[in-house]
C-alpha cells in the first residue's frame, strides 16, 4: 500500500485577524505542488479559534483548489457531539475525502463517552471518519482498547495520533495488523519513519507546512523501498524539529517558521503568543541552517 503524507495546513490570517484565504489557497497549492495531501482546520491550522461559519468556508476553499488532485480531510471536533455533528454534516455535503474528529475539549469523558461521540458522528455522515487523539491538548485519551471498539463501526476509517509515546503509537498500529480498514496516521515529526515502517498508512504533519519538500521526500523514499534516502530526509526533518521547537509551543513555531519565508500567512489569532524579534533572529539562523532562507 502507498503510504501518504498530510500536511495539517496552516489557516493564512490578515492584518486585522480575518481569514486571508487568498494565501491559504496559496499554501495549498504549494503543499500540492510538493506532492503531500492536505489537512485543514487542524491543530496548526487554528481550528480552535475559528467560528463555525469561517471552518465550512474554509474547507469550501480548501477542497476547490485541491480539485481533487491529492486527499483532503478536515477536522469536525468540538467540545459537544451535537456542534461536532453539524460541523461533520456540512464536511460531507461539501465532499471531504475524510473528517478527523478530536477528542472533546474542556468536557472531561468517559472512555464509554468518547465512543458515543465518536460513533455518533460516524453514524451521521457518509464521508469515513478519523479519530483524532492529542491529549496534551485535549485532556482526553483516546485509550487502544477503546479504538478497537471504534474501530469496528463500518465508518471509523482510522486514528491520528497526536500523543508522541511511541507505546500509544505501537498499540494503534496493533488495532490496525488486526482490524481490516482500520488506519493509523503519525502526528509527531521525529515517529514519521518510525511509524511508516512498523505499519502506519501514512502521517499528518504540522512541521510540513515549513518543510513540504523533506516531508515529501521522507514517503517519496519510504514507497520507493529507498532506506538509507529515507533516513537521510528525516533525519533532517527531526534535526529541524529538535532546533525549532526548543524556541517555544510548536504550531505557534511553525507557523512563524512559515512566516519568516512568506510574510502572507500573517499571525495568528489571539491570545496566541506574539512574536518577538529576538525570536525571530532564532528562527531565521535556524531556517538558514537548513537552508530554507
Amino acid at each position: 500500500m502507498t503510504k501518504q503524507a498530510f500536511v495539517a495546513l496552516v489557516t493564512c490570517f490578515n492584518e486585522d485577524e480575518t481569514i486571508n484565504y487568498r494565501a491559504t489557497r496559496a499554501q495549498v497549492r504549494r503543499q500540492v505542488d510538493a506532492g503531500n495531501n492536505i489537512m485543514c482546520a487542524g491543530t496548526n491550522g487554528d481550528f480552535s479559534a475559528l467560528t463555525f461559519e469561517e471552518k465550512v468556508r474554509l474547507t469550501e476553499e480548501v477542497v476547490d483548489e485541491v480539485g481533487g488532485r491529492v486527499r483532503v480531510i478536515v477536522n469536525a471536533g468540538m467540545p459537544a457531539t451535537f456542534e461536532t455533528v453539524k460541523l461533520a454534516r456540512e464536511f460531507d455535503r461539501i465532499g471531504v475525502d475524510g473528517i478527523a474528529v478530536i477528542t472533546p475539549f474542556f468536557i472531561a469523558c468517559t472512555q464509554d463517552g468518547l465512543i458515543r461521540h465518536f460513533s455518533t458522528v460516524a453514524d451521521t455522515v457518509s464521508t469515513p471518519v478519523y479519530l483524532y487523539d492529542i491529549p496534551a491538548r485535549t485532556q482526553n485519551h483516546i485509550e487502544p482498547e477503546t479504538a478497537r471498539t471504534l474501530a469496528g463501526h463500518g465508518n471509523i476509517a482510522g486514528i491520528k495520533d497526536s500523543g508522541g509515546a511511541k507505546e500509544t503509537l505501537e498499540a494503534y498500529l496493533a488495532v490496525a495488523r488486526d482490524i481490516d480498514g482500520f488506519e493509523v496516521y503519525s502526528g509527531p515529526d521525529h515517529l514519521v519513519l518510525w511509524a511508516l515502517q512498523n505499519g502506519a498508512a501514512g502521517c499528518i504533519s504540522g512541521l510540513g507546512n515549513a518543510m513540504p519538500q523533506v516531508l515529501a521526500g521522507i514517503l517519496k523514499a519510504v514507497n520507493a523501498g529507498d532506506v538509507a534516502e529515507a533516513e537521510r530526509q528525516q533525519a533532517i526533518f527531526a534535526a529541524f524539529r529538535t532546533d525549532l521547537y526548543a524556541l517555544g509551543f510548536a504550531p505557534a513555531m511553525v507557523k512563524r517558521a512559515l512566516y519568516l519565508q512568506d510574510s502572507s500567512v500573517g499571525s495568528s489569532r489571539q491570545p496566541a503568543l506574539l512574536p518577538n524579534r529576538e525570536q525571530d533572529d532564532r528562527i531565521l539562523e535556524i531556517l538558514r541552517r537548513y537552508e530554507r532562507p
